[in-house]
């Protein structure tokens, strides 16, 4: 959105940012080349801003940013102050508006996990689907080993496309099985 904005408001400098010198005589004048200088310019500063890090790939925001930045810069120099004052303000809403969302829709899209100590054959698919109601059809994995001990069994439960708050609630009813010893999940690891 950030790229969309800041390329639409260098297209308006181009072409409208320049218009009263052109007409002046003994004035040679391509002004798209200016905002395609600042526009590479920028691209080049961006990119040095875009950082991988293993499979995470952090910066692009920040790159866009400057980008819509300089765009903005572009237009107030070109006397366009209306596009360049409309270009802020819907920079800001998407940098402070989407995060909020982006976020809500991460943790929602997230997999989490619940891992269980309870006494051999307690914790089977049907408990869990007392436990997690018309939730179950979000489960994802459900592994049982046997520990070392004695009538004991490790379970491992996946869940993908789950909020916390559901996954909170489905450990607090495995909790309450008296046979079950212990309940962690990757959202609360202190709590047994």
């Amino acid at each position: 959105m950030l790229v969309a904005v800041g390329s639409c408001l260098a297209m308006v400098v181009s072409a409208f940012g320049f218009s009263d010198i052109l007409g002046t005589d003994h004035v040679v004048l391509d002004p798209s080349r200016i905002a395609a200088q600042v526009i590479s310019g920028i691209g080049f500063l961006g990119a040095g801003t875009i950082l991988m890090r293993g499979e995470i790939i952090r910066g692009l925001t920040t790159a866009a940013s400057l980008w819509g930045v300089a765009t903005i810069g572009l237009a107030v120099g070109g006397g366009l102050y209306v596009a360049a004052f409309a270009a802020t303000i819907i920079i800001l809403v998407i940098l402070a508006g989407i995060k909020p969302l982006e976020e809500r829709f991460r943790t929602r899209s997230q997999t989490h996990q619940i891992r269980v100590t309870a006494e051999r054959g307690i914790v089977s698919v049907d408990i869990l689907r007392q436990a997690a109601g018309a939730y179950i059809s979000r489960l994802k994995q459900f592994v049982v080993q046997p520990s070392g001990t004695e009538n004991i069994d490790n379970i491992n439960i996946t869940f993908s496309r789950i909020s916390p708050e559901i996954l909170a609630g489905i450990v607090l009813k495995l909790r309450e099985i008296p046979e079950v010893t212990h309940v962690e999940s990757d959202i609360d690891k202190d709590v047994s």
